[in-house]
């Protein structure tokens, strides 16, 4: 980077604003007269640049060249893992299953291990912190994996290799009730919204009563996966989207002519973990009232970032323009401070300010998407976080998985609880009468669940925990009500 020869050049022009050429002109005399000798990249790179960026918005991000090649490595790089899904305690990892033909279910790997160490390192002497970040480097290269298996006396050992792993982007689809589905979408991939398609016609298609599309914990991904998303949903020719920038030309996203879109009652959970493509789709079905949005307010990032290349290999990531949805509401939750940022009303938009829907129905701005209903997830008492904490379902799960047969017919019995209740109060944990009597429904709900999770698996577990789920039965409840 040749500093010097660019301030030369730089203060040589007759047309450069003040400020800048008041910048230019303090790295000038820094350069020749400070104490010790300065770094320019340190000076521009770490300094000066992001100096600039920052106070434009917290994703405008200057990259230098190692960070610049980082970024383009991560873009064309593969997901690899080992194909188990885990539950991670405190200084505990218990295997919940195994999924067929990956690397872990081909190495006799099974529901019910428990992980005790990863290539030498003990798992007891981590926090939960630690744990999960020695559990995704883990998946990137050839692991060792020491086990503790129930009923054997001897710690078995695995030699894992991962592999690419295809994940679908809807990984949960199935009955809340009949004729009501229910539809998990984790991200917006290239084949999300064909995915959404084939869950709902393997639930029943256009018979279907009613469908809960659950979008909590989206981080969001491809916009045209998000607009294909909604198309499902929508008319032909409704608007799904606009986009506005200083520098960029305005758009419209609208259904194309050719869509055929489904009918029935239609219920979308948002939270604050859904954002970019998740927000846009939930926006624009709720703008239409098409569907009813519950849950929390979602994260509100809905903003074009392009990346232009720089000289000496180095990059900038800068946010262009801005997305809004069809009533005119910014997705963009307020940057306070954004000083000079491209479109400075639209990064700071009055959360007073108010537009309305299709139907005519008022919907509050501000940046992310405001829920119909606003539901909390259940609070956390003192005797759910304890028995969470020390991990009592998954181990007492583990022990009767062992000797028990379970199908799907199976349910927690009065007796089932009394033996948990034994096995809590054998490991100090001895709530009291009243505490334990109201939390029954919720103990028999979390046994059945993880009991689920480690015979017939993850997927059956998470149907059953949908039952005790207030967002969810608000969200099935939102569908015969009207839109207000």
């Amino acid at each position: 980077m040749r500093v010097p020869l660019i301030l030369a050049l730089l203060l040589a022009s007759p047309d450069l604003d003040a400020p800048l050429r008041s910048v230019t002109e303090v790295y000038a005399v820094v350069e020749q007269n400070a104490a010790d000798p300065v770094d320019p990249e340190a000076a521009f790179y770490r300094g000066a640049i992001p100096g600039v960026l920052r106070r434009l918005d917290p994703h405008s991000v200057f990259l230098d060249p190692g960070q610049f090649e980082q970024l383009k490595k991560l873009q064309t790089s593969t997901d690899k893992g080992f194909g188990s899904v885990v539950s991670v305690l405190p200084g505990r990892v218990i295997v919940l299953q195994t999924l067929p033909g990956t690397p872990s279910a081909k190495s006799g790997m099974a529901a019910g291990d428990e992980i005790l160490a990863v290539n030498g390192y003990d798992l007891s002497r981590l926090d939960m912190d630690q744990l999960i970040q020695l559990l995704g480097q883990s998946r990137q290269q050839p692991a060792r994996i020491d086990v503790r298996r129930p009923g054997t006396p001897r710690i078995l050992q695995f030699s894992l290799v991962p592999e690419e792993m295809q994940s679908p982007s809807v990984d949960r689809a199935y009955f809340l009730e009949p004729g009501t589905g229910y539809v998990r979408v984790t991200s917006f991939d290239e084949k999300t919204a064909e995915q959404i398609r084939e869950a709902i016609e393997k639930l029943g298609g256009r018979r279907l009563k009613g469908l809960v599309l659950d979008l909590r914990n989206n981080p969001g991904g491809m916009l045209e996966s998000a607009l294909q998303t909604a198309s499902l949903f929508l008319k032909p020719g409704a608007r799904l989207l606009s986009v506005r920038g200083r520098a960029v030309a305005g758009r419209e996203e609208k259904v194309p002519p050719s869509a055929e879109p489904y009918d029935f009652a239609l219920s979308v959970l948002v939270n604050g973990r859904s954002a970019s493509a998740a927000e846009i789709v939930a926006g624009a079905l709720q703008d239409h009232d098409r569907a009813a949005v519950v849950g929390e307010p979602s994260f509100g990032k809905g903003l074009v970032e392009s990346v232009f290349p720089l000289s000496e290999g180095a990059g900038l990531a800068l946010t262009t323009a801005l997305y809004y949805t069809p009533s005119g509401r910014s997705i963009q939750r307020p940057l306070p401070d954004a000083q000079f940022a491209l479109a400075a009303t639209a990064m700071r938009p009055n959360e007073k300010q108010e537009f309305r829907t299709a139907r005519g129905r008022l919907v509050r701005g501000g940046g992310g998407i405001r829920p119909d209903h606003v539901v909390f997830p259940e609070p956390v008492t003192r005797l759910r976080a304890v028995l969470d904490g020390s991990g009592s379902f998954t181990s007492f799960a583990t022990e009767y998985a062992r000797t028990h047969k379970v199908t799907g017919e199976f349910d927690v019995t009065p007796a089932l609880l009394d033996e948990f209740q034994v096995y809590l109060s054998q490991r100090g944990i001895q709530p009291g009468v009243a505490e334990w009597s109201s939390e029954r429904p919720f103990i028999a709900n979390r046994l059945k669940t993880e009991i689920f999770n480690q015979t017939l698996g993850v997927a059956k577990g998470d149907e059953v925990e949908a039952q005790r789920d207030p967002q969810i039965r608000k969200a099935v409840e939102a569908l015969a009500l009207p839109l207000q």
